[in-house]
């Protein structure tokens, strides 16, 4: 396969104190990184896409590496996802190519991370953005977890790239009052409960 043509990273970081009720000592930390690649595939169709898969894994350990880092470390990180926007050459299929480097290299980085990584995907012209879903890292079902983090880059995807995106939380919503399993009672038994 061919190698990773890397045009730029973007890296964001907030620190939300409130949303309107009271201020929350130590803030919850929300980001995001994109990796902008040229799209190997782009402009034809190319049946056999799955190797590229295995290229994309080194790419996505270093970005979960960084996104982490940003927050404060891995040891901090409680809720993740990830996602990808794919030029207009592209296909949607393509993006789903990240699905298994971006869940794995977070996995990996988290250590004992159970839940499903949630993810989502879209064909998007330059300046597109794109909702990623956040959950809990080691049960889908703690609400106070059910997020999502907007991304996008002015100049990206180009019809050419792809957008590949992984986000990070360090807690729950900070208002969180929607009741449902609590991340102390936390199980970790199957990625759910």
């Amino acid at each position: 396969m061919p190698d990773i043509l890397l045009r730029k990273t973007v890296l964001t970081r907030e620190e939300v104190f409130h949303e309107g009720g009271p201020v929350a000592g130590v803030p919850v930390l929300r980001g995001a990184i994109m990796a902008v690649i040229h799209n190997p595939f782009a402009g034809y169709y190319e049946p056999n896409i799955q190797p590229f898969m295995e290229d994309l894994k080194p790419l996505g350990l270093k970005m979960a590496q960084k996104l982490a880092a940003h927050l404060g470390g891995a040891d901090r990180i409680e809720g993740y996802g990830k996602g990808a926007i794919v030029g207009a050459a592209g296909e949607v299929e393509h993006g789903a190519l990240w699905h298994a480097p971006g869940g794995y290299a977070m996995r990996e980085l988290l250590g004992a991370a159970k839940a499903i990584v949630p993810s989502t995907k879209k064909v998007g012209g330059v300046g597109a953005r794109l909702d990623v879903p956040v959950t809990h890292i080691n049960a889908s079902y703690v609400r106070g977890h059910f997020d999502a983090i907007e991304v996008g880059c002015n100049d990206a995807p180009r019809a050419d790239e792809m957008a590949l995106v992984l986000v990070m939380t360090t807690g729950a919503r900070i208002h969180n009052r929607a009741g449902g399993l609590d991340a102390a009672d936390i199980k970790g038994e199957d990625g759910l409960r």
